[in-house]
């Protein structure tokens, strides 16, 4: 089993998630615990990256937030706990584009956008975690 600093997990997952699943990329060494960083759009990171970085089994790939379920899916879910009676509308916004916004909208309106926040990063953290456990990585807490 590997090491990886939670810092580094952490920043790493929050920058393959801030884009479109595959646009930013993110892998750990399962030799070193190393995690290197790659970009559809940004080739210029400070540290070279291995030639085989995307082919050898000696890498994993850090999950986007919608493969573990933190998309969409997370926001309906959220909404089903604290505002049920708002689930037909928000289930409407996620079928066109700038759900994001106009959910976000609906949540500063009800006094619920920092709770949602808390939510969303509990819930990230722990889908992280749990990545970690079935993937034979340990986290150091930094």
């Amino acid at each position: 089993m590997v090491a990886v600093k939670h810092d580094d997990l952490s920043m790493a997952f929050d920058f393959v998630s801030c884009a479109a699943p595959m646009e930013h990329n993110a892998y750990v060494s399962l030799d070193t615990g190393k995690v290197y960083w790659t970009s559809d759009y940004n080739d210029t990171f400070d540290e070279e990256v291995p030639d085989d970085l995307e082919t050898s089994d000696r890498y994993l790939a850090i999950p986007h937030k919608n493969e573990l379920g933190l998309g969409r899916s997370l926001a309906l879910q959220f909404v089903a706990q604290e505002l049920p009676e708002c689930c037909d509308q928000v289930e409407e916004f996620f079928r066109r584009q700038g759900a994001y916004a106009r959910f976000k909208h609906l949540l500063e309106r009800k006094g619920m956008l920092e709770r949602w926040y808390s939510f969303e990063a509990d819930s990230a953290e722990r889908a992280l975690r749990q990545w970690c456990a079935e993937s034979g990585l340990e986290i150091l807490e930094s």
